[in-house]
């Protein structure tokens, strides 16, 4: 098959709709449940190109949860803590495979932004896996194969609606790749520069030790804003995106709104909030929502107002003090951070320092890198110039 009728475009007066391939050949992937929309195939074909392209660099499965054409989260399988498993909702004894722990974690990023996402895994999707993507709100998912088990249980989801796509491992695209805006065709090859570790051999500031983790986690965080709507900058701590500010057009705030999300990644770890004691019976969703909420400063006293607080919890939780906020987050150290283009001023480093980054992987070429690179090693932090521009649009 080489067309596939959709139901709309990106909004519901956008019709015909569909893809296809314009040399006539097969489409890659195959549809096996449910009816994926245009912007499901968006991000269902962006979030595969990061998985395989992510699992290629680092050696380890690797899972993205997209949503808008941007990765809310992206991660590689490494197994998951007790912590981890309190924050991310699986049970102390669930058996879980590699691909189900990047998944987990992809999610895990930023579970808010998660909420109806379009998931991707590198490898053959497995029931560890399906029994994980079957208790949250999620559109579709792409990957190379399903398991019969998890096939099984995945189109159990959404009344028998939700989305299943199976892609070729091994289709490559052509060279070229094109597409239509106002009737104009534009045209350019496709960003094919390898990411790898030769990318973070420039090291520009006075501290050159760059372990081999923080090179995987800066690798991570490359490969990700490949994939991310520009202007966008990416934290990563032990093979985890735990925050991706896209589409900003300023580029200290693609670097605050990463950081506030990494912040809130790292919060989330507080013991206040691992306890806090949600009544029996509630939705993930509102669990999700609720800990937002008690991690806002701004709008902590909307769920632990009177009368508020008991819809989500058995007894009014203590607020997590400023003091407390302050002291836990400065605490926090080994984050690495990669932007898709040039730091152009030193803020950026300093916003990125108050989320514990010691890591940086940037393009370099900014007439003010000297001062760049000054910030950096006030704070003795590594930093990477990889001569790599990775926008996306």
């Amino acid at each position: 098959m080489n067309e596939l009728e959709l139901k709309y475009g990106c909004n519901p007066d956008q019709k015909p709709s569909r893809i296809f391939m314009r040399d006539g050949g097969e489409l890659p992937v195959t549809v096996l449940n449910g009816r994926p929309g245009y912007i499901n195939f968006l991000d269902a074909l962006n979030a595969w190109q990061l998985v395989r392209e992510l699992k290629e660099a680092i050696g380890l499965p690797a899972a993205a949860s997209f949503k808008h054409v941007s990765p809310a989260g992206a991660a590689v399988g490494n197994p998951l803590t007790g912590v981890e498993r309190q924050m991310f909702f699986v049970d102390a004894d669930a058996p879980l495979s590699p691909i189900a722990c990047a998944y987990i974690r992809a999610r895990g990023a930023d579970r808010l932004s998660s909420y109806g996402d379009w998931a991707a895994l590198s490898d053959v999707c497995d029931e560890a896996t399906a029994l994980y993507l079957k208790q949250e709100v999620s559109d579709g998912i792409i990957a190379p194969g399903y398991t019969a088990g998890a096939l099984e249980i995945l189109k159990g989801k959404k009344k028998g609606n939700y989305s299943i796509v199976q892609i070729d491992p091994g289709y490559v695209p052509a060279p070229l790749e094109r597409k239509d805006v106002f009737g104009v065709t534009f045209e350019q090859g496709r960003s094919a520069a390898k990411i790898d570790a030769s990318l973070l051999e420039n090291l520009v500031t006075k501290n050159r030790e760059l372990p081999d983790a923080a090179k995987a986690d800066l690798l991570l965080a490359l490969i990700t804003l490949r994939y991310t709507q520009s202007n966008s900058v990416c934290y990563v701590k032990d093979g985890q995106a735990i925050g991706v500010g896209a589409g900003q057009q300023s580029r200290i705030h693609c670097t605050r709104l990463a950081g506030n999300k990494a912040d809130n990644w790292a919060l989330r770890r507080h013991p206040k909030v691992l306890s806090l004691p949600f009544v029996d019976g509630i939705r993930r969703p509102d669990r999700d929502n609720a800990i937002d909420l008690y991690l806002s400063p701004d709008e902590s006293g909307d769920v632990l107002a009177d009368g508020a607080w008991q819809q989500v919890f058995r007894t009014r939780p203590e607020p997590l003090t400023p003091e407390e906020r302050c002291a836990w987050l400065a605490a926090q150290s080994g984050v690495s951070c990669g932007s898709d283009a040039f730091f152009p001023f030193g803020d950026n480093v300093e916003r990125a320092h108050r989320s514990g980054v010691q890591y940086i992987a940037q393009p370099g070429g900014s007439i003010r890198d000297d001062h760049v690179i000054s910030t950096a090693d006030r704070y003795n932090m590594v930093m990477a110039f990889t001569g790599l521009r990775l926008f996306h649009h």
